[in-house]
């Protein structure tokens, strides 16, 4: 009995202790492709000057001095000056992720849990948006500014908060969205529900459609602006070799940062909700695995992989955006505390 006892109590904790989640089952994942092909192994990231900021530069925007800004996981949103000194603007109280400029030089802010915001040059803080169709948004993320001033942005998940994000990958119940705020008439508008974890958004060279990441199904979806697909969706870019975070134009198409590889045994376990169960008990107990090996793919606008940089040494790691700009990427991280710069 003093031998059975743990035994027990350990198989009844792993098998019927409640979970904040309800499963479901989702189709067989096709082959992973990474380490073949474009994604042959490499680590071209491992080269990246390192620029030491503070925890979790999740996305990077440049000025028209060429000043860097990134938001920070203590809620600050910081400026590096010329020589290298950081200034704290504000504090959101939240946690930014995606920021852009707009015409005007506004900051533009995706607060996960602030709203969509906006800092002026004098360093007042706007709140543009926090709901739609009267529902509160709990997880505003990634965003991309159109000429006409519409901001698409995405709200990552209905259910889970920031910081609670695994638990949506173990359910595969998909409830992020796609949306715009139009400046003109403050309205905001759902353009794609039911994402699988809404991410990175970025518009096409002639804004003719919008991309927004589905991070746990490795997959990108496009939602048409202009043209005769207009006001319908399509599949842009599908099973790629990770968990995907961030894109952002590049001058001849995409730049994608993939935050961490797939493996086959969390693929094995898309079509085994009972298991993810199972698996996300143990996980409370002896922690998840992070494994430092970052991705930034280069795409083409019609969703031809171009190029794959990787890193799996942990120089670069948890990559969230690259940015490119007048032939440097700018490398962006949700955990690390660097971030880094190196040659496109």
């Amino acid at each position: 009995l003093i031998v059975l006892a743990p035994v027990t109590i350990a198989l009844g904790y792993l098998l019927f202790w409640p979970v904040p989640f309800k499963p479901v089952a989702g189709p067989k994942r096709a082959t992973n492709p990474a380490g073949t092909g474009i994604f042959s192994k490499n680590n071209a990231l491992a080269v990246a000057q390192q620029l030491v900021v503070g925890e979790g530069p999740e996305s990077i925007a440049l000025d028209a001095n060429g000043r860097i800004y990134t938001g920070l996981a203590d809620g600050r949103i910081i400026r590096l000056t010329s020589n290298g000194d950081i200034e704290e603007l504000v504090n959101t109280g939240g946690r930014p992720l995606g920021i852009q400029f707009d015409a005007a030089g506004h900051l533009i802010i995706g607060d996960a849990e602030k709203g969509l915001l906006s800092l002026s040059d004098d360093g007042t803080l706007t709140t543009l948006t926090t709901e739609v169709d009267g529902q509160r948004m709990i997880f505003v993320d990634d965003l991309a500014i159109a000429t006409d001033g519409r901001i698409f942005f995405s709200d990552a998940s209905q259910h889970f908060r920031y910081g609670e994000e695994t638990t949506e990958l173990f359910e595969r119940r998909p409830s992020g969205r796609l949306l715009v705020y139009d400046p003109a008439t403050h309205e905001t508008k759902v353009l794609i529900d039911n994402l699988y974890f809404a991410n990175g958004v970025a518009l096409a060279p002639d804004e003719s459609f919008v991309i927004v990441v589905e991070t746990f199904e490795h997959r990108i979806m496009r939602y048409w602006i202009e043209g005769p697909k207009t006001g319908t969706s399509d599949v842009f870019a599908e099973n790629l070799p990770g968990y995907l975070d961030n894109v952002t134009e590049a001058p001849d198409g995409f730049w994608l940062a993939i935050v961490g590889p797939r493996s086959d045994e969390i693929d094995s376990l898309v079509s085994l909700p009972f298991r993810r169960t199972i698996i996300w008990r143990l996980a409370q107990v002896v922690g998840v695995p992070n494994e430092k090996h970052s991705y930034a793919v280069k795409l083409s606008t019609d969703a031809l992989p171009l190029q794959s940089l990787e890193d799996d040494s942990g120089h670069i790691f948890a990559l969230t955006s690259v940015l490119e700009r007048d032939g440097q990427l700018y490398l962006g991280s949700h955990v690390n505390d660097v971030i880094g710069i190196m040659k496109a």
